[in-house]
């Protein structure tokens, strides 16, 4: 008896794990003969207008075993506060303009405006630049063919980076002969913007005979990719007009190792016999210069100056016994004080 009871305890686990297969494979094949028995049924004969449908659920059922309120609401709370961009975002610059320039004063916010806008005003009188300076851009010796030559270029400054008078001069010449051009400029220059300034004033020509004295007006400064621009318009006391242009670069090698390439043309309007001057282009000059530049107020420097009269100008010149190109090279110092 005990016998029995105690394989009768051992079966029961074993017969509790076998239930479960056997309920499965018995649904399994209940399901397989219903399928089998549902594909034998003639669906052409049953008349489908008469069934209710409207009871009916088509919704498919969730794989996760979550009930379609369950997923509209996980759906709305878990993107709750999302904004989805209505169109893809683009790698293109805006042209939205500018912010307008703020002219309120935070000071204003707690004195009385007027006084404050004097108290501004005096700071920016004391802050004002103004001062004397003297920069020397060329002072050099040309070795060409010949006899050697002589070069300068040199301007004066005083008063503010506003405003300011300037008193420039530049010339060349040959040792041993009389200078080939003497020019003496005076003029206001007053600061149009950030980057170029306006000229207003007079040029006086010494050399050559015979002498002349210009009214000047002229625009210079600072143009994109740092080039240095100047032009002017320039009309004599005899009614003959004149035009120069001016272009340089200072490319920095080193810090203290600079090339500055150069480029200066003159034109006429008319033709100006006394001076051998024909219109048109006149003059074409092209220069390079390497200074070393350890100290601003003082640089040393080495170059070529290639100089060359055109059109008619060049014909006057040859006609008269005169070469109407050379080149040279210089050694020279720059200077500021």
């Amino acid at each position: 008896m005990r016998r029995r009871t105690s394989l009768l305890a051992a079966s029961l686990p074993m017969l509790a794990a076998a239930t479960p297969i056997a309920a499965l494979a018995q649904d399994a094949a209940g399901t397989s003969a219903g399928a089998t028995s549902h594909a034998g049924m003639d669906h052409s004969t049953m008349d489908h207008s008469s069934m209710d449908h409207s009871g009916m659920s088509h919704s498919m059922p969730d794989p996760q075993g979550r009930t379609s309120a369950g997923s509209s609401e996980h759906g709305h709370d878990a993107h709750a506060g999302h904004v989805m961009p209505s169109s893809p975002v683009s790698d293109k610059p805006g042209d939205a303009p500018a912010p307008p320039v703020p002219t309120d004063h935070s000071a204003d916010a707690f004195f009385a405006p007027d006084r404050m806008e004097a108290s501004r005003g005096v700071m920016l009188e004391e802050m004002r630049f103004s001062t004397f300076a003297l920069q020397v851009d060329r002072l050099e010796y040309r070795a060409g063919k010949g006899r050697g030559g002589f070069g300068w270029d040199w301007q004066a400054w005083y008063s503010g980076d506003i405003d300011r008078v300037v008193l420039e001069s530049e010339g060349e010449g040959t040792f041993g002969q009389a200078a080939e051009r003497i020019e003496l400029n005076a003029f206001w220059r007053h600061g149009l913007d950030p980057w170029f300034n306006l000229q207003m004033g007079v040029r006086h020509d010494f050399r050559p005979d015979p002498q002349r004295t210009y009214a000047l007006l002229g625009i210079e400064g600072l143009a994109p990719y740092w080039f240095e621009l100047e032009g002017q318009l320039l009309v004599s006391d005899r009614g003959d007009v004149h035009a120069r242009g001016k272009a340089a670069y200072q490319q920095r090698i080193t810090q203290s190792v600079v090339l500055e390439p150069e480029l200066e043309v003159d034109m006429a309007m008319q033709d100006v016999p006394e001076l051998q001057v024909g219109a048109g282009f006149e003059r074409l000059e092209l220069g390079g210069r390497l200074r070393y530049e350890r100290n601003r107020s003082l640089a040393p420097y080495v170059g070529v100056h290639w100089e060359r009269k055109l059109g008619k100008t060049a014909r006057l010149a040859r006609s008269s016994g005169e070469n109407a190109s050379g080149i040279s090279a210089v050694f020279g110092m720059r200077a500021m004080f």
